[in-house]
């Protein structure tokens, strides 16, 4: 029986996502993009939700995430 690693190691950094749609589709598309270039994404944390205004009323939303993913040594 293969014995069972319980001990973990994450790595957090911080997303930006934006779009014109809304603030859900903004934090999809930061992890959608950020799990194309790290393994093991767990957890999305909001930390701050705001939209620009541009002159003609047009809202583009954005928002931070904070994000963990494992963390791997080459084994």
């Amino acid at each position: 029986m293969k014995e069972v690693d319980t001990v973990s190691v994450y790595k957090v950094i911080e997303l930006v996502g934006s779009s014109e749609k809304s603030w859900e589709d903004a934090a999809s598309t930061a992890v959608s993009t950020a799990s194309k270039h790290l393994r093991d994404l767990r957890i999305a944390e909001v930390e701050k939700m705001d939209m620009h205004i541009g002159d003609d009323g047009k809202c583009n939303f954005r928002i931070r995430l904070k994000v963990s993913f494992k963390y791997h040594t080459e084994e």
